[in-house]
């Protein structure tokens, strides 16, 4: 009996064990099933663009493996919660207005179940406060293990302080980018970590003692904000004993504040950068902060250190090891004062215009003004623990001590020095050789010239890194020696004028890891001999030298495994073999590759992803590859970047592509002549986000799941034949933010989808479906992209007018609807706010202009050309604060050019050409300035391999690099008697006016001449009269002047013989007399048709002898003779075309009459003709020369 009981005991304890396993197995593999309904419950709140879509709602889901989510290892307690930018999107900027949009209020009560939580990241979701009794103070009893709380980048204001005060545990409270203005109390000790950064605290810091009640605080930012000054008006100070470290930059701060921080005893590093600190600094409040080691008063504009009490100039700060002085205006004294830090270890005075004067020993001595420090043994050479020291982006011109008469720094323990962007010399490294212990020595840009004796160079037996860059160096006079500074790991000569063979000895820098000799004029054997002893030689980059053959005994394989090798427009010799350089075929650890541009043939060299494992990126595009890309069936992981295109690759894009790649993460094939259709597998691969697919043959469909399975950012398939509707591809788009479906095949109207089907695709920012065959009215529901900011859908067949829903659109920048056959005139209620650049020419829109644009300071271009609209140009059109770019060619527009023209500042190209405008021209468009404007341009960012992920501190690749977008800003202008499209660089230079082709009259305004930057003027066809204003002569750019068809009067001034850049001159067909003007510089260029229509002018040119011709006796008679001769010829013209019009009408009247056929086809003819010639180049050509003319 008593077995059978010890056996149950036995069983029972065995049983209970196992439970107890059990319920520890459960606690320990997933997350507390309470804990996760509640993260259910945040999920609809934090789910922007199914971010959180691994939170499921499936029992027994271990939500410790969810996004975002971290949990103790232990008890699977949630711990850190992450859900930053998950309410809107991360890119629409964190501006006030933006956030605005969408704010909306907390409940915090929902964190409440997640008792052991400690990280709680909120930032950038557009929170305005919290709900009504649901502030964070409610957390502080149940999470008390709250320590790290951030808010940034939201919309709270000071009323939420007072709740946040409640969280005692809290060690980080990160407010920054908020609305705080200072109005709230602080009190408790809040954390050890208090962030206000880029929040609305402005004037005096009120409230000091809320703040000095926190007593724990070791770090305070107040950076970026408009604070003038952190004491109250009864003179309290700020009193934080423990404060370590204080950021007061980017603020509004005076010379004054300094004496207010006496009190922060404990303080390590301020920062006071971009303040208004200006003048001489007293220096007695900083020598109160005797701990102080990080100095920053960068961005200021202070001259000197001062301090009042005696007088002197010394910045006594014993312990301090790092100040940046960069930005300031200081000149060689500042040395002087600096010589009592002994600590220091870093001194930054890049951008300071150093020049000119030095104090020494308080006597003052000239320099005439030439750009040299000199430095005395007891000034600069006293800093003897300086490890770190940048005078870049300054005027220097060399170094010099007066004790010896020579020119040495010494500064035994320097290991860095930036001299970058100032006007040295070659004769600077004479004056270094003492820097035994540098390290990195950086020169770039100093304007070094011809050659340099590089046994100068020779006493930095410990340099690792040196960077003469964008120099103007010719010769390197290399030495045994200098090949021996074995230690040399980095060396970049690039962008100089170095040519010929690189030296024999240079095989013996044997330390060396990178290398960029790249735009110089080296012959680089294709071998490769040079680097082939460099085994340590990891980073390599030759671009845009000339590869040269070697003897063909040569057979050495390199020692060296290079990870990075760029090797752009180097092989440019037709007599060199097309083939890819055999070195390569001996390297197998390569991560970064760049063969573009060399005009290699044959086929794709898939061998370079075979032998190099390691390879991420392939950059192969601008060559001549051949066939159709065939890869190998082996699993290639680490690939993430293929760049071929502009090549001639043929074929179908194959499936194997996706198996080989999984981990692709950028595809560029655009410029082959790809065929077929697009591959269903590229849609399964998750990891894509850049797809270039443009300028190729392929057709049918785009799949519908290469939008909604996949991870595209960008998708480009412009200038293809693809086809079928296009309406679900966008709706389907839901993350895909870039998408480029312009000059294809689409067609069809995108009207007729019920859209209530699609969960419309709010992260769509930019969109081209330009150059279709899409038709019917615009869709409504575009109006509902909430994000999106560029639109393209020109040179289509839509018709009817713009929708009211385009109003909605308040994130637009970009709009052009150019080339379709809308109507009606613009809705007034389309005013987006940030509107850069419209294009609405070549439509049907009639009417006057609406108040859409009134009162935008935003808009750049308004380009209205070849419309119907009517009116006079309204007089709001001042309130354009920003137009830069104004077309309003061909159109119905009439009354005077306003005067409030000349109020737009910003304004550079002006068409006003082919409309019914009349009165004189106002003087005041000669104030213009006509400036140049980045602005004119679509801002593209660029981005491309991350070098940082290769380990090299070289700029490789930079030509590599891929825009963000691929909307481009494109200007038609008329000027030297042609149309010219503007668009890049060239567009933010382009300016001219055009008032051609009105009924101006009046006399040619002489201010005119005061447009000195003008390029094109464009008066002709008017009815001006007068004379042509001597003051043109000032006109110095103007490549393009057309006076020509008005009633001018006189004699052309000789003084336009100066204007050196014109090329296009015509005063033809005015009453102009006299000699024209000498046929010298650009006037010799000019023919006679320049002059033609003017009896009275004469020339050699002219063939007209100027003794032999008479003036004529009045200048109405010349008028009368040459409008009577005009008038005959034109009414001929006109008789004889309106005859044979009547005759042709007839003709086929009666055509169509007899033949019912034939009216039938005739009417569908004359129906297309309405929708798709009215603005084709011949229905151009003959408005102008017909109608113009008859008119």
């Amino acid at each position: 009996m008593m077995m059978e009981w010890k056996w149950l005991r036995f069983i029972r304890m065995a049983v209970m064990l196992l439970v107890l396993e059990g319920c520890r197995w459960c606690t320990t593999d997933a997350c507390l099933e309470h804990e996760r309904i509640a993260l259910l419950h945040l999920k609809p709140f934090f789910n922007y663009q199914n971010q959180l879509q691994s939170w499921v709602e499936v029992k027994g889901s271990d939500c410790c493996k969810w996004e975002r989510v971290e949990c103790n290892t232990t008890t699977r307690r949630l711990i850190q919660l992450s859900l930053n930018s998950s309410k809107w999107e991360d890119s629409m900027g964190y501006n006030t207005n933006n956030r605005n949009l969408n704010a909306w209020y907390l409940n915090t009560s929902m964190f409440l179940p997640f008792e052991e939580l400690k990280s709680l990241y909120l930032r950038g979701n557009a929170i305005s406060g919290n709900l009504e009794n649901e502030g964070f103070g409610k957390l502080s009893s149940t999470l008390s293990n709250l320590e790290i709380l951030d808010l940034s980048e939201n919309y709270l204001n000071d009323s939420i302080l007072l709740s946040l005060s409640e969280l005692s545990s809290l060690r980080y409270l990160d407010l920054s980018s908020n609305k705080f203005e200072g109005s709230g109390h602080q009190r408790g000790k809040l954390s050890l970590t208090l962030r206000l950064g880029g929040n609305e605290l402005k004037g005096r810091l009120d409230h000091i003692q809320g703040l000095n009640n926190l007593t724990n605080l070791k770090y305070l930012d107040l950076s970026d904000n408009s604070i003038e000054s952190i004491s109250n008006q009864d003179g309290t100070q700020l009193r934080l004993t423990n404060l370590e470290e204080l950021d007061l930059s980017e603020n509004l701060f005076r010379n004054n504040t300094i004496s207010f921080l006496e009190g922060l005893s404990s303080l390590k590093s301020l920062d006071m950068s971009w303040n208004g600190l200006q003048g001489s600094l007293d220096t007695k409040g900083l020598s109160n902060l005797t701990n102080l080691k990080k100095l920053d008063l960068s961005g200021n504009q202070i001259e000197s250190f001062q301090s009042f009490k005696d007088g002197g100039r010394k910045l006594e700060l014993t312990h301090l090891e790092e100040l940046n002085l960069d930005g300031n205006h200081f000149n060689t004294s500042v040395f002087a004062s600096l010589n009592k830090l002994s600590n220091l270890k870093s001194l930054s005075i890049r951008d300071n215009g150093l020049k000119g004067l030095i104090d020494m020993k308080g006597k003052n001595i000239s320099l005439f003004n030439k750009n040299i420090i000199m430095f005395e043994e007891n000034i600069m050479n006293n800093l003897t623990n300086l490890k770190k020291l940048d005078l870049s982006g300054n005027q220097i011109e060399s170094f010099q001590s007066f004790k010896d008469g020579g020119r040495k720094l010494e500064l035994t323990h320097l290991e860095e020095l930036n001299l970058d962007y100032n006007h040295f010399n070659t004769s600077v490294f004479a004056s270094l050789n003492k820097l035994s212990n540098l390290k990195s020595l950086s020169i770039r840009a100093n304007g070094l010239k011809g050659s340099i004796d590089m046994k100068d160079l020779e006493a930095f037996i410990n340099l690792r890194e040196l960077d003469m860059r964008y120099n103007e160096l010719k010769d390197l006079v290399i030495h045994q020696e200098w090949c021996d500074l074995r230690n040399l790991e980095v060396l970049d000569v690039s962008e100089n004028a170095l040519e010929g063979m690189l030296p024999h000895c240079f095989s013996n820098l044997t330390s060396l890891r990178e290398l960029d000799i790249s735009r110089n004029h080296f012959q680089i054997p294709l071998s490769f001999a040079p680097f082939a002893n460099l085994s340590n030689l990891k980073a390599l980059s030759i671009n845009e030298n000339k590869m040269v053959l070697e003897p063909s005994f040569y057979t050495s394989i390199p020692k060296f495994q290079l990870e990075v090798i760029s090797l752009l427009k180097c092989i440019t010799s037709q007599q060199l073999s097309r083939k890819v350089p055999t070195f390569l075929y001996y390297q197998y650890d390569l991560r970064y590759v760049d063969l573009s541009h060399n005009n290699l043939s044959g086929t794709v060299p898939t061998w370079l992803l075979e032998n190099n494992t390691k390879l991420e990126d392939l950059i192969l595009k601008g060559n001549s590859f051949t066939g159709p890309l065939s890869l190998s069936s082996a699993l290639i992981s680490n690939v993430s970047s293929i760049d071929l295109s502009e090549n001639k690759l043929q074929g179908q894009i194959l499936t194997g592509i996706c198996s080989t790649f999984p981990h692709l993460r950028r595809l560029f094939l655009s410029k082959n002549a790809f065929e077929g259709i697009i591959p269903l597998c590229l849609s399964g691969m998750k990891d894509l986000s850049f797809l270039d697919l443009s300028n190729n043959q392929l057709y049918g469909k785009v799949p519908e799941e290469l939008i909604t399975k996949g991870s595209l950012t960008i998708l480009r398939l412009s200038n293809n034949n693809l086809s079928g509707n296009v309406v679900p591809v966008i709706l389907s788009a839901n993350r895909v933010p870039y998408l480029y479906l312009d000059g294809n095949n689409f067609s069809g109207e995108m009207t007729n989808v019920d859209v209530s089907t699609f969960e419309f695709p709010n992260s769509l920012s930019e969109i081209d479906l330009s150059n279709n065959k899409l038709h019917g009215k615009l869709p409504r529901w575009i109006g509902n992209a909430s994000f999106l900011q560029r639109l393209a859908m020109s040179n289509n067949g839509f018709e009817g007018s713009i929708p009211m829903e385009f109003c909605k659109l308040n994130r637009l920048e970009f709009l052009d609807l150019s080339q379709n056959n809308l109507s009606s005139s613009i809705p007034s209620c389309f005013n987006p706010p940030y509107i850069e650049h419209v294009h609405l020419h070549g439509n049907r829109l009639r009417g006057p202009l609406s108040l859409a644009f009134y009162n935008n300071s935003s808009i750049v271009t308004l380009d209205l050309r070849g419309n119907n609209l009517t009116g006079s140009i309204p007089k709001w059109i001042y309130t354009l604060s920003s137009l830069s770019v104004l077309l309003l060619k061909d159109n119905h527009f009439h009354g005077k050019v306003p005067i409030k023209l000349c109020k737009l500042h910003s304004l550079s190209i002006i068409d006003l050409s082919q409309n019914m405008f009349s009165g004189p021209i106002p003087s005041c468009l000669g104030n213009l300035s006509l400036p140049m404007q980045r602005k004119k341009i679509l801002e593209i960012g660029f981005y491309g391999p991350s070098i940082e992920e290769h380990e090299t501190t070289l700029n490789f690749g930079m030509d590599s690099y891929y825009p963000d977008s691929y909307l481009e800003e494109v200007i038609e202008f008329t000027t030297k008697s042609g149309l010219f499209l503007y668009e890049g660089n060239i567009l933010s230079y382009m300016t001219g006016i055009d008032l051609s082709c009105n009924n101006l009259t009046g006399h040619i305004p002489s201010e005119l001449g005061n447009l000195s930057e003008i390029y094109s003027l464009n008066l002709s066809h008017n009815k001006l009269t007068g004379v042509i204003p001597s003051s043109f002569a000032k006109l110095h750019q103007i490549e393009s002047l057309d006076l020509s068809y008005n009633n001018l009067s006189g004699e052309t001034p000789n003084q336009l013989v100066e204007l050196n850049s014109l090329e296009v001159f015509s005063v033809a067909y005015n009453n102009l007399s006299g000699s024209i003007p000498e046929p010298k510089a650009q006037f010799g260029t000019f023919i006679e048709n320049s002059y033609e229509g003017n009896p009275f002018l004469c020339g050699p040119i002219l063939h007209k002898s100027c003794s032999k011709t008479d003036s004529p006796s009045t200048i109405s008679t010349v008028s009368e003779d040459k409008g009577e001769d005009g008038l005959i010829d034109t009414y001929d013209f006109c008789v004889s075309f309106l005859v044979s019009y009547v005759v042709v009408l007839l003709t086929i009247f009666v055509v169509l009459y007899i033949n019912p056929y034939w009216r039938r086809a005739w009417f569908s003819l004359v129906g297309k003709c309405i929708t798709t010639c009215r603005y084709s180049n011949v229905g151009n050509f003959l408005t102008y020369h017909i109608f113009k003319r008859c008119v």
